[in-house]
């Protein structure tokens, strides 16, 4: 497919970013100057221009996007695979009304690009389920997206 560049989301990946979801985040590491790569599921398109993401506050991640803001997500979904690269700037050191201490990112988009590769789309999108208790986990999910969203 050939990449698709755009400085905001899409209304389609917009709606994807309004629920918990998998996505990776790139940034660079604050120790070595790696590329480093993370997981994450509380993510929250807050705008078609920014992200927000939630992550425990004593996460390698905000020591690396301390030292160089530059990030990118990696978003699978609506067929394809995109990259979202923007400058991500700590928020929130804790969140309000959450059982656990964390932080919260927000993302300013500067582009978004379809990345997938030539003559091919998506079939299934990533899954995964929570290993620890699952009403914990759902009400926790619920939280965590809740001060997302009014933060």
């Amino acid at each position: 497919m050939a990449e698709t560049v755009s400085r905001s989301l899409s209304e389609e990946l917009f709606g994807l970013l309004q629920k918990e979801r998998f996505v990776t985040l790139g940034t660079i590491d604050h120790e070595t100057g790696a590329p480093s790569l993370s997981s994450l599921s509380w993510t929250l398109a807050n705008t078609v221009q920014s992200i927000r993401f939630a992550v425990d506050n004593r996460s390698r991640i905000l020591a690396n996007i301390a030292k160089e803001p530059q990030v990118v997500l990696h978003l699978i979904g609506a067929g394809s695979s995109f990259a979202i690269n923007g400058r991500a700037e700590v928020k929130t050191e804790r969140l309000e009304g959450v059982p656990l201490k964390l932080a919260m990112v927000e993302i300013a988009i500067d582009a978004v690009r379809d990345i997938m590769f030539y003559g091919s789309r998506i079939s299934v999108e990533p899954q995964y389920e929570k290993t620890y208790d699952k009403n914990a986990a759902a009400k926790l999910d619920a939280q965590v997206m809740e001060a997302l969203k009014n933060a």
